[in-house]
Order: structure tokens, then C-alpha cells, then sequence
């Protein structure tokens, strides 16, 4: 690359639940910024990580996994992904290998556009050589203008390749943000994801999904940060799940969620949960708009 010109664009990931976004973005950007979980639907916002080379600025963003909507916060989440479309200056389709399935509209779109769109065929350890190879002419087909890439994402297969790969892909540009910034997220966002990563890992069925969280007060001190967290559910049934026999639930999801908060300050916490029924908060705009979930 010449060493006068720098690079810099925006890099969005998309794809179906499930196939590793959150880890690819994690790996790519160096930092444990998106939680992951096995579940679907873990990741809610649309997520930045800035990553600075000599000569280049990639912004990358993870965004919910593509789906058919069933109420209003499904609906914005995929807002999210279709605007990431108008915006992206290059786009990284992941897919888990053996994955057939996709949206029609989102190819659709995909296939009309002119800026660079990378295939990300991910979890290639686990497969055949054939599983590989099928997957990657399936997709082809789909989108045969796209450049194709395997890798492992949680093994960090050929993830300093796609690096590579991406940076060939961007625009010139001076950088869209300063060189010491990592997200554009503030700090109290990934506090309100870590305890929601454990939501995510703790209960079961709808619980996790019914659930927001909100980090309403962030004390530091000279020995102790002193956090105090709302957890909103939609139901007045499940505040006693989320809440357990004589608080026992509540209070291992502040211990878990305390140690993962300490790991990422790296400073002792003190964390205060509180459980609040606030109805039917996923199906409405103005809930919506409070918690952040508008473009």
C-alpha cells in the first residue's frame, strides 16, 4: 500500500443468527466488545469497533442477526441491518458452514450494490472439505460478485487474511474518528450488555428475551466503582423468576455479572440490581426510543 495514502471505511457484518458475528467482531477488533452467547438474538444494537493501522481506519459494526420481525423491537433490530446497508463501504456476509438459508430481500439488495462485499464462510474447523466446498457455491450463486473467505472465527483461522483482505477492500479516506477511540459506545452500554450476556446464560425459555437493562447510576472512587442496574421485564409473572426463591437467581446474576463488570474495569465493583415491570415494554416505540433502540 502506498504509504502516503490512508484508507478508512465502514465495515458491517451481517448474516443469520447464530453463525459468530459477535466473535468475529470481537476477534477483529481485539477487544471483547459484543457478548455472545449460544443463544439466538444476543446481540440487539448495532455495535462499533474501531480498529487504527499505519496507514488505515476500519470501522467495523455488529449488528442483530436477520430475521422475519414478530414484534416492534425485532422490527427496529432489523432496521438496523438494512441501514447498515446504505451506509457500509464494505460488507461482510458471515456464514456458518452447511448454512443454506437467507432473507430474499436482503440478497436482493446485496446483488444490486456496488461496493465490496465479502463472503465469511466461519466455523470451516468443524467441517469437510465438501461441506466447505458446498457452501461456497451455494452462496456464489447467491451473490456472485462477492469475494469468499473460510475461516474459524473462535479458533482465529485466517482471521489476520480477512483482515488483509478488508483492508484492500477500503476507500481512501482520512479517519472518521480519533486514533486512540475504540466505539463509539459509552461505557455505561457495555456494563448494561454484560449483565445482559448473563441474563442471556442463566434463565431460560422467554425470560432473557423479555428482559432490558438499564445502568441508571456509575460512581468511581479511588478503590470501588459503585454501579446500580434496572432490569425490566414485561410481566409481573416473571419478576419473581428473574428474582429466584428468596432472591437466590438475582443475586448469582450479580455475582456473575460483578466478576465479568470487574474483568472489563479492571477496578473492584460494587453492583445494586433492582427488577422492574415495565409492560409490554418490546412492543412500544416510545420504551423503544428510551432504551436506545432507534437509528
Amino acid at each position: 500500500m502506498d504509504e502516503q495514502l490512508h484508507k478508512a471505511g465502514f465495515v458491517n457484518i451481517i448474516g443469520n443468527p447464530n453463525v459468530g458475528k459477535s466473535t468475529l467482531m470481537n476477534q477483529l477488533v481485539g477487544e471483547r466488545l459484543s457478548i455472545i452467547t449460544a443463544k439466538a438474538q444476543t446481540t440487539r444494537h448495532r455495535i462499533k469497533g474501531i480498529v487504527n493501522g499505519e496507514n488505515y481506519q476500519i470501522v467495523y459494526s455488529d449488528l442483530p442477526g436477520i430475521l422475519t420481525p414478530a414484534y416492534k423491537m425485532q422490527e427496529m433490530m432489523m432496521k438496523f441491518v438494512n441501514e447498515s446497508l446504505k451506509d457500509a463501504d464494505v460488507i461482510l456476509y458471515l456464514i456458518e458452514c452447511g448454512e443454506t438459508r437467507y432473507d430474499e430481500q436482503i440478497i436482493e439488495k446485496l446483488s444490486k450494490m456496488s461496493i465490496p462485499i465479502i463472503l465469511v464462510i466461519n466455523k470451516i474447523d468443524k467441517a469437510t472439505a465438501d461441506a466447505i466446498q458446498a457452501t461456497r457455491t451455494h452462496w456464489q450463486t447467491l451473490l456472485p460478485k462477492a469475494e469468499c473467505i473460510e475461516i474459524s472465527a473462535k479458533e482465529h483461522l485466517h482471521i489476520t487474511e480477512l483482515e488483509q483482505l478488508i483492508v484492500s477492500k477500503l476507500p481512501a479516506s482520512p479517519p472518521y474518528f480519533p486514533k486512540d477511540e475504540l466505539t463509539d459506545r459509552p461505557l455505561r452500554f457495555f456494563i448494561s450488555e454484560i449483565i445482559r450476556e448473563k441474563i442471556l446464560l442463566l434463565y431460560k425459555k422467554e425470560i432473557p428475551y423479555s428482559v432490558e437493562v438499564s445502568v441508571d447510576s456509575f460512581h468511581e472512587e479511588d478503590d470501588i466503582t459503585r454501579i446500580g442496574a434496572t432490569l425490566y421485564v414485561e410481566r409481573e409473572t416473571q419478576k419473581p423468576i428473574i428474582i429466584g426463591s428468596k432472591g437466590s437467581a438475582i443475586k448469582r446474576l450479580g455475582m456473575e455479572s460483578r466478576a465479568a463488570i470487574e474483568e472489563f474495569l479492571d477496578k473492584h465493583v460494587f453492583l445494586d440490581l433492582s427488577v422492574k415491570v415495565l409492560k409490554d415494554w418490546r412492543s412500544s416505540d416510545t420504551q423503544m426510543k428510551r432504551f436506545g433502540y432507534s437509528y
